[in-house]
């Protein structure tokens, strides 16, 4: 297998709230969770600084937020049960300040490729949910996302691994995904809920040309209060939506 490397740039924080020095500054955490969007590439394992911390993770699968003290770590993606060896993205993540963020592996796997992006766990406002949606066919135009039946236009013009952020009113929706400008629509969703105060993310994932297309969701992030009632993002699985 091809052996890529990533190119990530550092994660800082931006904000210091007096200077000190580096031995007396705290040490914070950071929470990254990685995605396998490659449809054509098997499943993978995950390794950081040569450990695997997810095994076997089929498409369109997310691990669990890994908590990483402030540093730099090697992260390597490879085919499920070959190692370190075979890996086919390779390269160096830096993180600190307490970032969150998905690493996202797309694209098909003879071009395959990592996209970081920085999550928004914050709380929501009242009444509402946050939904993200992200680009994620390689084969796909720019698409537009709107609300089901109607042209009102939630996004626009989202292009292959671009990622929108909205928060809606919590309720149920479908969305009709059309090519950018166009009014045909190539994919509608299911009625899909979103609960209040509750972080989803929706993905558009598959290869258009072999008629793969489909739109995935899963929870990020519920509220804390039933959380603390021992349900978490991770109870919940991926939904598929053909």
């Amino acid at each position: 297998m091809r052996r890529l490397a990533l190119a990530l740039l550092a994660l800082v924080a931006m904000a210091l709230l007096a200077p000190t020095a580096p031995a007396a500054r705290a040490q914070t955490m950071n929470m990254i969770r990685v995605i396998h969007a490659s449809p054509d590439a098997p499943a993978v394992d995950v390794f950081v600084n040569g450990q695997a911390v997810a095994t076997s993770v089929p498409f369109f699968t997310a691990s669990g937020y890994l908590p990483l003290a402030d540093g730099t770590y090697q992260v390597a993606i490879s085919p499920a049960g070959k190692g370190t060896d075979y890996s086919v993205l390779v390269g160096d993540l830096e993180v600190s300040g307490g970032y969150t963020g998905t690493l996202v592996a797309t694209n098909t796997l003879s071009n395959i490729e990592a996209v970081l992006y920085k999550d928004d766990l914050s709380g929501v406002a009242g009444g509402n949910a946050r939904v993200n949606v992200m680009h994620l066919s390689p084969d796909a135009p720019a698409v537009d996302i709107k609300l089901a039946g109607t042209s009102s236009a939630v996004f626009s013009g989202v292009a292959f691994k671009q990622r929108g952020t909205v928060e809606v009113p919590a309720g149920s929706y479908a969305f009709d995904i059309s090519p950018a400008g166009s009014a045909d629509v190539v994919f509608t969703t299911p009625s899909l809920r979103f609960e209040s105060g509750w972080i989803y993310t929706l993905a558009a994932t598959g290869e258009l040309g072999k008629g793969g297309f489909w739109v995935q969701s899963r929870v990020d992030q519920i509220p804390a209060p039933i959380m603390a009632q021992g349900l978490s993002a991770d109870s919940f699985g991926s939904f598929t939506s053909r």
